[in-house]
């Protein structure tokens, strides 16, 4: 015990970012040195014929395209050569190769600036395609990139034959166009959707009028400024949505005349490959009730209600219907209706053909289809939840079979026919190959193996094994420090997150772990994850088992990793210590009062406190609506167990977090504060919105890492 006391003491004199023996990681390398992860190859693709592909290299000014039944490099596109195309066609220069998308094997677009460009590599010229303005906000173009859709104080705009004309003009504050909408749950990320030929535009319209308002400030102003946003928490008023479509040609607006009540959810909008149809998964606001339906584009009425799903706890569509690109009357719907996220092959009359992907397992994306052999290529779980693996599926008769072979976690490219993949994957021990792959999954060669760029760095040993809660398997992660010797004793850092969407243990590099983790490694800590009940890709039983109870089964399950910890011989139970931010934050302040005296300290980033000031999609569809689960409210809000707490907590929070409400946090200070004898700590971000990024983010990690080292 005296021996890691006085090693603790050295731990709270390290200069953080300065000063490093050799093979040990400084907290600066951990947080901001982007160069100690594995490289890859930017720009990796196959070029639309489907015979080549192409990529970059970090290190050099060259694309590289080489022909796939070739060995040698079939040729390359220099950034000398490019410039000069640049510089005749009088545009600046670029100082690298950029990300760029291949219009045909000798035609690529790129963007430079605000300006989109398209150059040939046979005639080595370029051509200005089109440019956005300066002021442009959510920027889409078409799909030639002739129209380009964007959003300006609140309303829409079209350019078009270089000229810029406003689409609305009622957008104000409180009306809103063209952006993504219900706080970007159900797979929304954008609010401006083309259509495929290019000539329609179908965009929300979100009316929030009815919402709250909630104000944060700009503190560098004298006086301080106030900016406000809306805010729907759950149980309250939430927005209301519409979907409109203008047509390019016509020069008409018109909006799908969906029927229900104000504060429905409407998601995933997809065109028909004919673009005579909209298709919109209706969600209910309970978010028990799903229906697909389908629009009229030319005048917006309703044409068909091609499905519904309900469940009795929630329903939540991820993505709209994908269309066989051989058949535009049978698409392809992702669902959890048998317990797992499997794909339906339907009609477009919303008859059922066949499930074409079953068992215990998930899909985890869909990567592309091949036209020929009339099979779909998708990501999964199917070799177990640590590993994704790549599958082809015949449509016709949902037969399986395995694509990628290596252990770990593979991210694929498709060629147009599905006759190659180019194949990137890691794992607890590869930082990052890429492999072509034949139609069989052979490998034909390898286009690139990443250097360990901890090769010189003492790391700690990284392990990933099951615990068993009763029937559920758990997985977690454990770094053991560096130079372990199992007949001492080590404090532990657990890392929680244990919220739904994410995954935190995974058989891919450094155990899906970062190089913080190692550098508290390397300073003599065990560091400890575990993926609860309510975490990603295990099934909607996994997930859904925090339904109406947020933190109940989290922290049961947190507590078996607790006892495997306790029954280790070289773990110094007094010593354990646990860290989260946003539902982490939550599961921290839960751990630290719920279960008082286990951990000795904890750091909570960005907390939720009480699930009736979040926002209502994510809330509602866990816990349902406070009126109709007071109970479950009440007994996950961390208010009431503030007098819980023992050891020593950090609280830190952004000041213009419109994720998680800074009212969260300071709503818990007062309650420790008139509890006179709970004492916490606490630390604020101004400026900073639901975490701590750029070249701050190296002060948050130091505070965090001190508080730990010194409480320890």
């Amino acid at each position: 015990m005296k021996k890691i006391t006085l090693v603790l003491v050295l731990f709270i004199g390290v200069n953080f970012s300065y000063g490093q023996e050799p093979g040990m990681l400084t907290l600066e390398d951990a947080v901001l040195n982007t160069n100690l992860y594995p490289k890859g190859l930017p720009n990796l693709s196959f070029l639309p014929s489907g015979d080549y592909f192409a990529y970059s290299k970090n290190e050099t000014k060259k694309l590289y395209i080489e022909k796939i039944d070739k060995l040698q490099t079939d040729s390359s596109i220099t950034l000398e050569r490019l410039n000069a195309a640049m510089e005749l066609a009088k545009e600046n220069k670029l100082a690298s190769i950029p990300l760029i998308k291949w219009v045909s094997d000798n035609t690529l677009e790129f963007s430079s600036g605000k300006k989109v460009f398209r150059y040939n590599r046979e005639s080595n010229t370029v051509i200005t395609i089109n440019e956005i303005p300066q002021d442009a906000e959510n920027p889409e173009w078409n799909k030639d990139k002739s129209l380009l859709a964007f959003t300006k104080d609140y309303n829409l705009f079209l350019k078009k034959d270089g000229k810029v004309e406003a689409l609305t003009e009622d957008g104000h504050y409180g009306v809103v166009y063209g952006t993504a909408v219900h706080r970007n749950e159900f797979g929304i990320n954008k609010g401006l959707f083309w259509s495929n030929d290019g000539k329609k535009l179908a965009f929300y319209r979100m009316d929030e009028s009815a919402v709250t308002d909630y104000q944060t400030y700009q503190n560098s102003d004298r006086p301080a400024t106030m900016h406000k946003f809306k805010y729907p928490m759950a149980g309250t008023t939430s927005h209301s949505v519409k979907v409109g479509i203008y047509d390019t040609e016509k020069g008409t607006l018109r909006y799908l005349k969906v029927e229900g009540p104000y504060d429905q959810y409407l998601t995933n909008i997809t065109w028909s490959p004919d673009d005579k149809y909209i298709y919109i998964a209706k969600v209910s606001r309970n978010q028990k009730n799903m229906w697909l339906e389908r629009y009229w584009a030319d005048d917006g009425n309703l044409d068909m209600i091609v499905l519904n799903e309900f469940n009795e706890k929630y329903v939540e569509p991820q993505n709209g219907p994908l269309f066989l690109p051989w058949d535009n009357e049978q698409f392809i719907w992702q669902s959890q209706k048998d317990g797992y996220n499997h794909l339906y092959l339907y009609k477009t009359t919303g008859k059922l053909v066949r499930q074409l992907s079953k068992g215990p397992w998930v899909v985890t994306d869909i990567l592309g289809f091949s036209e020929e052999t009339q099979h779909v290529f998708i990501e999964g779980t199917k070799d177990g939840a640590l590993e994704r693996h790549v599958y082809a599926i015949a449509i016709a008769n949902a037969k399986i079979r395995k694509i990628t072979n290596e252990k770990g976690s593979h991210s694929v490219l498709v060629n147009k026919n599905g006759t190659f993949f180019l194949d990137a994957y890691s794992s607890i021990t590869v930082p990052r190959n890429i492999d072509l792959l034949s139609e069989t999954g052979a490998m034909l060669r390898n286009i690139f193996t990443a250097e360990n760029p901890l090769k010189d760095y003492q790391l700690g040993e990284t392990s990933i094994f099951p615990l068993q809660n009763g029937n559920t398997t758990l997985y977690a992660r454990m770094i053991k420090p560096v130079n372990f010797d199992e007949n001492k004793s080590y404090p532990v850092i657990v890392y929680v997150y244990g919220g739904p969407h994410v995954q935190l243990v995974r058989n891919s590099w450094l155990g899906a772990s970062n190089l913080w983790m190692q550098f508290l490694a390397q300073q003599g800590f065990i560091v400890f994850t575990l993926d609860n009940r309510g975490s990603a890709n295990r099934g909607f039983e996994f997930e859904s088992a925090i339904y109406g109870q947020l933190g109940t089964k989290e922290i049961e399950d947190q507590m078996i990793g607790i006892e495997y910890l306790k029954k280790l011989p070289y773990v110094d139970a007094s010593r354990i210590g646990v860290h989260g931010w946003s539902f982490g934050g939550f599961m921290t302040t839960s751990l630290m009062t719920r279960t008082p005296g286990v951990f000795k300290v904890g750091v909570a980033g960005g907390p939720v406190i009480d699930w009736r000031m979040y926002e209502i999609m994510y809330t509602e569809r866990y816990m349902g609506n406070p009126k109709d689960n007071p109970d479950g409210y009440d007994k996950a809000n961390l208010l009431n167990y503030a007098d819980k707490l023992e050891g020593k907590l950090l609280m830190i929070h952004g000041c213009d977090d419109d994720v998680v409400l800074w009212q969260h946090s300071l709503l818990y200070v007062d309650k420790c504060v008139k509890n006179n004898n709970t004492l916490l700590d606490y630390f604020v971000y101004p400026g900073h919105k639901h975490n701590v990024y750029g070249k701050d983010r190296l002060h948050l990690m130091t505070k965090i890492t001190e508080y730990l080292f010194e409480n320890l």
